[in-house]
């Protein structure tokens, strides 16, 4: 049995983390997580970061209380892979249901969201949801976020391909950071509206959520707008069934985590001993997912001993589930009101448009 992890900092990590890894930047005691639950497109984000990041990140999770890995990570090639096939699951709802949403309102969403915006998406999604809008909104621009400016490049080409007569304004920067538009007359001559979908803001802590959500109202500044994707809060069972579905590929997923430290860094993971475990943690609403050591056991990471008890667990990701009227407070406090809300018959998820109002 998993006891639900603190919401409290882990204490710090070893020292250790910044001489074994080859740069001697700061070690980070709690890696801030860039966060891809329902990505369309798993990006490359978490590998073109370097293996010094990854090595410093990983050795900071894993020598902190409780152990932690930052969830960017389980995004590699064969995480990415394995991910598309969970999307495809019967038993995940968020993709299907959130497309679902976007098809059966999009006159609406796209009446909403007027003429002429630069639509601009945190995460670079790639897949239907973007393509959707692109096709159907009146759009001036649109401007892909990412940390990874290969992969950038690599949006910007295919879609200057399929869309030659929109422009395609890539931006390479974190979007959990504050960060500026560039210097583009665009950002300036049209509304600049925000797209979110996925569950993804469910993967932030509540306070992160409104700093997030505080710092994009401050970049389109007063009256811009957010449309976000929010997952609903709804039975356990469900949710649980949804992150370790029968057929083991969340597992596998998570699992993979370990196999990318062993293949990268050097480490002598024997994977076979960790399980894949997810719970839902009523009181904080959120479903963790965990790895957990099935014995006593030490893990050599990058040189470096990790010593697991018996059932000890590292914490992998974080997907936090909203009423709609818990969600209209994280953005209130963040600066923004709820205009309109689009469900399913279910309720089990929501697309919502926000506007700016301090």
């Amino acid at each position: 049995m998993i006891e639900p992890l603190s919401t409290s900092s882990p204490k710090p990590a070893s020292s250790l983390s910044s001489s074994v890894c080859e740069s001697q930047g700061p070690v980070l005691a709690s890696p801030p997580a860039v966060p891809f639950s329902d990505r369309d497109a798993a990006s490359t984000t978490a590998t073109d970061d370097g293996t010094d990041l990854f090595c410093k990140d990983v050795l900071a999770g894993l020598t902190a209380e409780p152990k932690t890995l930052p969830c960017k990570y389980l995004y590699d090639r064969a995480g990415s892979e394995l991910f598309d096939q969970i999307c495809e699951l019967d038993e995940y709802y968020v993709t299907r249901t959130e497309l679902a949403i976007l098809h059966d309102s999009l006159d609406e969403i796209v009446d909403a969201l007027g003429d002429d915006v630069v639509l601009v998406e945190p995460g670079a999604g790639s897949g239907l949801k973007t393509e959707l809008l692109l096709e159907h909104a009146s759009l001036a621009a649109y401007a892909p976020i990412d940390i990874s400016a290969d992969y950038l490049e690599t949006v910007a080409e295919r879609l200057e391909a399929t869309h030659p007569s929109l422009p395609i304004v890539p931006i390479a920067a974190d979007f959990t950071q504050p960060f500026d538009f560039p210097e583009d007359e665009l950002f300036s001559l049209y509304e600049r509206v925000l797209f979110f979908p996925g569950s993804t803001i469910g993967n932030f802590v509540p306070e992160e959520a409104v700093r997030l959500l505080h710092d994009w109202s401050k970049l389109v500044g007063l009256g811009g707008r957010l449309l976000i994707g929010v997952d609903l809060e709804k039975e356990a069972a469900v949710l649980e069934s949804a992150y370790d579905d029968r057929d083991g590929v969340t597992a596998a997923f998570n699992l993979n985590l370990l196999d990318r430290i062993n293949e990268t860094l050097g480490g002598d993971f024997d994977v076979s001993q960790f399980v894949h475990r997810a719970v839902y943690n009523e009181r904080l609403r959120r479903v963790e997912m965990h790895l957990v050591s099935n014995a006593s056991q030490t893990a050599t990471v990058a040189g470096v001993p990790i010593a697991f008890r018996d059932g000890e667990t590292i914490h992998t990701e974080n997907s936090h589930k909203y009423s709609l009227n818990r969600f209209e407070r994280i953005a209130n406090e963040a600066g923004w009101s709820v205009d309109r809300v689009w469900t399913d018959a279910s309720e089990l998820f929501s697309v919502q448009l926000l506007t700016v109002q301090s």
